[in-house]
């Protein structure tokens, strides 16, 4: 079901796409390994889109950048170590550039959105994209982190998901590296989110949750 909410966005850029890229995405987001990033990632943040379009200026560009973001996503090595995110982040990237269609300025733009995602809270725009690249940019790095302003439930079972994705890891590792990435969240304040939109509509139960997460998250540790 939630592929084929999807699908329906894709046809508005199929176009600028090689034959046969869709089935390459779907061999990644349908894998059984991913709990969080999956297609219902895909279909959270494309909703958004379109409910947020009014912000955009290339649409088309943000969702090639969601459909690709993490078109690779690999938690572990061959031989057992745990695969740091920038790598999938440039997998990600370079699958997409095997596919594309665009031109080398659109091709350029989605690149720099995705990669944006390996440093995220410190990414910053370059100048000279296209007029409106920079609020695109901020749009869609809001998007990807819209997900820490949901429901508590939701937000407990996208944690959850992240933890079958990295079963492998030790639990207090896993804990661990959750309370790092949560102080880091913390630490931005209102700044997590770039835009004022984005804010008002995710701030607050982000702030709530990640807190929440935090106390829970050491409680866990200390047994």
């Amino acid at each position: 079901m939630t592929r084929a909410s999807v699908e329906k966005f894709w046809r508005d850029i199929a176009a600028s796409h090689k034959e046969g890229a869709f089935d390459v995405l779907a061999s990644g987001y349908a894998d059984p390994k991913r709990g969080y990033h999956n297609w219902s990632h895909l279909e959270d943040l494309l909703t958004k889109l379109d409910i947020l379009e009014g912000l955009a200026t290339r649409k088309d560009l943000l969702i090639a950048a969601i459909f690709w973001h993490d078109a690779v996503f690999v938690t572990y090595e061959p031989d057992g170590a745990q695969r740091p995110d920038a790598v999938n982040v440039r997998a990600s990237a370079a699958l997409f550039e095997t596919y594309s269609l665009h031109s080398p300025a659109d091709a350029q733009a989605v690149c720099e959105l995705i990669l944006a995602t390996t440093t995220h809270l410190s990414a910053q725009a370059s100048e000279g994209r296209y007029k409106g690249f920079s609020q695109d940019f901020d749009l869609f790095l809001d998007l990807d982190l819209s997900s820490l302003g949901a429901s508590w439930p939701v937000f407990r079972k996208n944690l959850d998901q992240i933890h079958f994705e990295y079963s492998l890891t030790p639990q207090e590792i896993f804990y661990q590296d959750r309370l790092r990435m949560f102080e880091k969240f913390q630490n931005y304040s209102v700044n997590l989110y770039r835009l004022k939109e984005s804010r008002d509509l995710w701030l607050a139960q982000a702030q709530e949750n990640i807190k929440r997460a935090q106390i829970e998250l050491l409680e866990l540790l200390a047994k």
